[in-house]
Protein backbone atom coordinates (compact mmCIF):
# COMPACT_ATOMS: atom_id res chain seq x y z
CA UNK A 1 0.00 0.00 0.00
CA UNK A 2 1.58 3.45 -1.30
CA UNK A 3 2.13 6.58 1.23
CA UNK A 4 -1.15 7.91 -0.30
CA UNK A 5 -3.38 4.93 -0.12
CA UNK A 6 -1.63 4.66 3.81
CA UNK A 7 -2.52 8.22 4.85
CA UNK A 8 -5.65 9.36 3.50
CA UNK A 9 -7.26 6.37 1.32
CA UNK A 10 -7.38 3.62 4.32
CA UNK A 11 -8.43 6.24 7.19
CA UNK A 12 -11.45 7.53 4.87
CA UNK A 13 -12.17 4.16 3.85
CA UNK A 14 -12.34 2.97 7.43
CA UNK A 15 -14.31 6.21 8.41
CA UNK A 16 -17.30 5.73 5.43
CA UNK A 17 -17.58 1.84 6.70
CA UNK A 18 -17.78 3.24 10.32
CA UNK A 19 -20.99 5.36 9.78
CA UNK A 20 -22.12 2.63 7.29
CA UNK A 21 -22.29 -0.03 10.02
CA UNK A 22 -23.63 2.49 12.47
CA UNK A 23 -26.31 3.55 10.15
CA UNK A 24 -28.56 0.48 9.21
CA UNK A 25 -26.00 -0.51 6.23
CA UNK A 26 -27.04 2.38 4.15
CA UNK A 27 -24.16 4.05 2.34
CA UNK A 28 -26.32 7.12 1.48
CA UNK A 29 -26.84 8.31 5.15
CA UNK A 30 -23.32 7.03 5.73
CA UNK A 31 -21.90 9.70 3.44
CA UNK A 32 -24.20 12.42 4.45
CA UNK A 33 -22.97 11.65 7.97
CA UNK A 34 -19.27 11.15 7.21
CA UNK A 35 -19.49 14.14 4.95
CA UNK A 36 -20.67 16.41 8.36
CA UNK A 37 -17.59 14.96 10.04
CA UNK A 38 -15.42 15.58 7.84
CA UNK A 39 -16.47 19.26 7.37
CA UNK A 40 -16.15 19.87 11.32
CA UNK A 41 -12.48 17.93 11.21
CA UNK A 42 -11.74 20.71 8.65
CA UNK A 43 -13.40 23.75 9.90
CA UNK A 44 -10.50 25.25 11.93
CA UNK A 45 -8.87 25.46 8.37
CA UNK A 46 -11.35 27.06 6.72
CA UNK A 47 -13.17 29.59 9.23
CA UNK A 48 -9.49 31.51 9.04
CA UNK A 49 -10.05 32.44 5.59
CA UNK A 50 -14.16 33.02 5.98
CA UNK A 51 -12.83 35.46 8.95
CA UNK A 52 -10.39 37.04 6.61
CA UNK A 53 -12.68 37.64 3.64
CA UNK A 54 -15.11 39.72 5.86
CA UNK A 55 -12.02 41.96 7.31
CA UNK A 56 -11.34 42.54 3.88
CA UNK A 57 -14.77 43.51 3.36
CA UNK A 58 -15.15 46.01 6.29
CA UNK A 59 -11.33 46.94 5.67
CA UNK A 60 -12.76 48.92 1.94
CA UNK A 61 -12.69 52.20 3.37
CA UNK A 62 -9.23 52.18 4.28
CA UNK A 63 -7.51 50.36 1.42
CA UNK A 64 -9.11 52.83 -0.67
CA UNK A 65 -7.20 55.25 1.10
CA UNK A 66 -3.89 53.71 0.50
CA UNK A 67 -4.83 53.20 -3.28
CA UNK A 68 -5.32 56.90 -2.81
CA UNK A 69 -2.03 57.91 -1.39
CA UNK A 70 0.17 55.50 -3.24
CA UNK A 71 -1.39 55.81 -6.48
CA UNK A 72 2.29 56.77 -8.31
CA UNK A 73 3.94 53.83 -6.44
CA UNK A 74 3.02 50.69 -6.43
CA UNK A 75 5.94 49.51 -4.56
CA UNK A 76 5.00 51.65 -1.41
CA UNK A 77 1.45 50.75 -2.13
CA UNK A 78 2.32 46.90 -1.75
CA UNK A 79 4.60 47.45 1.86
CA UNK A 80 1.68 49.77 3.14
CA UNK A 81 -1.14 46.71 2.06
CA UNK A 82 1.21 44.32 3.63
CA UNK A 83 1.43 46.33 7.06
CA UNK A 84 -1.68 47.24 6.98
CA UNK A 85 -3.08 43.25 6.52
CA UNK A 86 -0.50 42.63 9.11
CA UNK A 87 -2.02 45.04 11.57
CA UNK A 88 -5.50 43.79 11.22
CA UNK A 89 -4.46 40.06 11.17
CA UNK A 90 -5.88 39.73 8.08
CA UNK A 91 -4.22 36.74 5.32
CA UNK A 92 -5.54 37.43 1.74
CA UNK A 93 -3.94 33.79 1.16
CA UNK A 94 -5.44 32.25 3.97
CA UNK A 95 -7.95 30.21 1.23
CA UNK A 96 -5.36 28.30 -0.66
CA UNK A 97 -4.69 25.50 1.56
CA UNK A 98 -8.68 24.76 3.27
CA UNK A 99 -9.60 24.52 -0.55
CA UNK A 100 -5.82 22.68 -1.47
CA UNK A 101 -7.17 20.34 1.10
CA UNK A 102 -10.44 19.95 -0.17
CA UNK A 103 -8.96 18.56 -3.75
CA UNK A 104 -7.02 16.24 -1.46
CA UNK A 105 -9.65 14.82 0.00
CA UNK A 106 -11.87 14.61 -2.83
CA UNK A 107 -8.99 12.54 -4.98
CA UNK A 108 -8.47 10.39 -1.96
CA UNK A 109 -12.57 10.05 -1.86
CA UNK A 110 -12.28 9.36 -5.46
CA UNK A 111 -9.88 6.45 -5.23
CA UNK A 112 -12.18 4.89 -1.81
CA UNK A 113 -15.67 5.18 -4.61
CA UNK A 114 -13.59 4.13 -7.74
CA UNK A 115 -10.77 1.27 -5.93
CA UNK A 116 -12.78 -0.24 -3.23
CA UNK A 117 -16.44 0.39 -2.93
CA UNK A 118 -17.41 -0.48 -6.50
CA UNK A 119 -15.65 -3.57 -6.02
CA UNK A 120 -14.45 -5.32 -9.62
CA UNK A 121 -11.43 -7.53 -9.01
CA UNK A 122 -10.53 -8.75 -5.70
CA UNK A 123 -14.82 -7.80 -4.43
CA UNK A 124 -14.99 -7.72 -0.51
CA UNK A 125 -11.50 -9.41 0.16
CA UNK A 126 -10.36 -6.09 -1.90
CA UNK A 127 -12.17 -3.97 0.95
CA UNK A 128 -11.39 -5.72 3.86
CA UNK A 129 -7.80 -5.64 2.58
CA UNK A 130 -8.07 -1.31 3.19
CA UNK A 131 -9.80 -2.21 6.21
CA UNK A 132 -9.06 -2.62 10.08
CA UNK A 133 -9.71 -5.64 11.71
CA UNK A 134 -13.03 -4.49 13.87
CA UNK A 135 -14.25 -3.27 10.65
CA UNK A 136 -13.90 -5.46 7.86
CA UNK A 137 -17.06 -7.92 6.42
CA UNK A 138 -17.41 -11.14 7.52
CA UNK A 139 -17.63 -14.10 4.80
CA UNK A 140 -20.56 -13.84 3.07
CA UNK A 141 -21.59 -10.60 3.43
CA UNK A 142 -22.01 -7.97 1.04
CA UNK A 143 -21.81 -4.02 0.69
CA UNK A 144 -25.22 -2.23 0.15
CA UNK A 145 -24.64 0.65 -2.54
CA UNK A 146 -28.48 1.68 -3.26
CA UNK A 147 -29.79 4.97 -2.02
CA UNK A 148 -32.96 6.74 -2.95
CA UNK A 149 -33.60 6.68 -6.52
CA UNK A 150 -29.34 5.90 -7.43
CA UNK A 151 -26.71 3.48 -7.08
CA UNK A 152 -23.79 5.67 -4.94
CA UNK A 153 -21.21 4.04 -7.15
CA UNK A 154 -22.61 5.09 -10.53
CA UNK A 155 -22.65 8.59 -11.95
CA UNK A 156 -25.43 10.63 -10.87
CA UNK A 157 -27.34 10.89 -14.38
CA UNK A 158 -30.29 10.17 -16.32
CA UNK A 159 -29.96 9.09 -20.42
CA UNK A 160 -32.53 10.01 -22.44
CA UNK A 161 -33.30 7.84 -25.95
CA UNK A 162 -31.13 9.25 -28.96
CA UNK A 163 -30.20 12.23 -26.62
CA UNK A 164 -26.70 12.69 -27.30
CA UNK A 165 -25.52 13.39 -23.84
CA UNK A 166 -26.73 12.50 -20.53
CA UNK A 167 -28.77 14.56 -18.11
CA UNK A 168 -27.39 15.19 -14.56
CA UNK A 169 -29.35 13.89 -11.89
CA UNK A 170 -30.38 16.05 -9.11
CA UNK A 171 -28.26 15.40 -6.18
CA UNK A 172 -25.40 16.37 -8.97
CA UNK A 173 -27.30 19.90 -9.70
CA UNK A 174 -27.83 19.91 -6.17
CA UNK A 175 -23.80 19.91 -5.39
CA UNK A 176 -23.02 22.81 -8.41
CA UNK A 177 -25.57 24.80 -7.67
CA UNK A 178 -24.48 25.09 -3.35
CA UNK A 179 -21.04 24.95 -5.39
CA UNK A 180 -22.15 28.33 -6.91
CA UNK A 181 -23.86 29.52 -3.98
CA UNK A 182 -20.90 29.62 -1.84
CA UNK A 183 -18.87 30.91 -4.69
CA UNK A 184 -21.30 33.78 -5.38
CA UNK A 185 -21.28 34.51 -1.43
CA UNK A 186 -17.49 35.35 -1.09
CA UNK A 187 -18.27 37.99 -3.91
CA UNK A 188 -18.14 41.31 -2.28
CA UNK A 189 -14.61 40.31 -1.56
CA UNK A 190 -13.81 39.55 -4.69
CA UNK A 191 -14.96 42.68 -5.65
CA UNK A 192 -12.84 44.91 -3.48
CA UNK A 193 -9.69 42.70 -4.78
CA UNK A 194 -11.11 44.30 -8.30
CA UNK A 195 -11.55 47.43 -7.98
CA UNK A 196 -7.96 47.80 -5.65
CA UNK A 197 -6.50 45.62 -8.67
CA UNK A 198 -8.19 48.45 -11.04
CA UNK A 199 -6.09 51.40 -10.30
CA UNK A 200 -2.66 49.73 -10.25
CA UNK A 201 -0.41 50.16 -13.59
CA UNK A 202 0.88 46.69 -13.22
CA UNK A 203 -0.90 43.72 -14.51
CA UNK A 204 0.02 41.28 -11.38
CA UNK A 205 -3.14 42.63 -8.78
CA UNK A 206 -5.47 42.52 -12.10
CA UNK A 207 -4.85 39.16 -12.89
CA UNK A 208 -5.04 37.56 -9.71
CA UNK A 209 -8.27 39.64 -9.30
CA UNK A 210 -9.54 37.58 -12.42
CA UNK A 211 -8.75 34.60 -11.44
CA UNK A 212 -10.54 35.09 -8.19
CA UNK A 213 -13.97 36.14 -10.51
CA UNK A 214 -13.51 33.49 -12.91
CA UNK A 215 -13.58 30.82 -10.06
CA UNK A 216 -16.96 31.92 -8.95
CA UNK A 217 -17.92 30.02 -12.46
CA UNK A 218 -15.53 27.71 -13.09
CA UNK A 219 -15.67 25.55 -10.26
CA UNK A 220 -19.27 24.95 -10.23
CA UNK A 221 -19.05 23.82 -13.84
CA UNK A 222 -16.21 21.79 -13.31
CA UNK A 223 -18.27 20.09 -10.64
CA UNK A 224 -21.49 19.32 -12.68
CA UNK A 225 -19.27 18.22 -15.73
CA UNK A 226 -16.59 15.84 -14.17
CA UNK A 227 -19.62 14.65 -11.92
CA UNK A 228 -21.04 13.50 -14.77
CA UNK A 229 -18.45 10.80 -15.21
CA UNK A 230 -17.89 9.81 -11.04
CA UNK A 231 -19.83 8.02 -8.72
CA UNK A 232 -23.28 10.08 -7.55
CA UNK A 233 -21.37 9.13 -3.77
CA UNK A 234 -19.29 11.70 -4.47
CA UNK A 235 -21.40 14.44 -5.85
CA UNK A 236 -23.95 13.48 -2.42
CA UNK A 237 -20.17 13.98 -0.73
CA UNK A 238 -19.90 17.22 -2.09
CA UNK A 239 -23.78 18.86 -1.92
CA UNK A 240 -23.23 17.98 1.33
CA UNK A 241 -20.11 20.07 2.43
CA UNK A 242 -20.57 22.82 0.22
CA UNK A 243 -23.95 23.30 2.09
CA UNK A 244 -22.32 23.11 5.06
CA UNK A 245 -20.34 25.99 3.73
CA UNK A 246 -22.79 28.13 2.68
CA UNK A 247 -24.34 27.66 6.47
CA UNK A 248 -20.81 28.65 7.74
CA UNK A 249 -20.48 31.52 5.30
CA UNK A 250 -23.76 32.57 6.51
CA UNK A 251 -22.74 32.90 9.95
CA UNK A 252 -19.57 34.33 9.55
CA UNK A 253 -20.17 37.20 6.91
CA UNK A 254 -24.09 37.02 5.78
CA UNK A 255 -25.75 36.89 2.06
CA UNK A 256 -22.66 38.35 0.46
CA UNK A 257 -22.87 38.91 -3.19
CA UNK A 258 -26.43 36.84 -2.99
CA UNK A 259 -28.11 39.06 -0.92
CA UNK A 260 -29.56 40.75 -3.80
CA UNK A 261 -30.96 37.20 -5.11
CA UNK A 262 -32.29 36.59 -1.07
CA UNK A 263 -34.00 39.84 -1.34
CA UNK A 264 -36.19 39.32 -4.34
CA UNK A 265 -36.62 35.64 -3.60
CA UNK A 266 -38.29 36.44 -0.28
CA UNK A 267 -40.03 39.68 -1.52
CA UNK A 268 -41.72 37.69 -4.40
CA UNK A 269 -42.71 35.08 -1.45
CA UNK A 270 -44.26 37.58 0.43
CA UNK A 271 -45.97 39.29 -2.48
CA UNK A 272 -47.02 35.80 -3.90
Amino acid sequence: MNIFNLILVQPLANGLIFFYKILWQNMGLAIIVFSLFLRFVLNPLTKPYMTSMKKIKDAEPQLKKLKEKYKNDKTGLMKAQADFYKEKGINPGAGCLPYLLQIVVLIALFSVFSKILIGGEGGMEKINSYLYQPLRFQQGESLSTQFLYMNITKPDVFRIPNFPIPIPGPILLLAALLQLASSMMMLPAVKIEEKMASGTSGKGDDMQASMQKSTTYTFPLMTLIFGMSFSSGLALYWAVFSAFQVWQQYKTSGWGGLSNTVWKIKRYLKTD
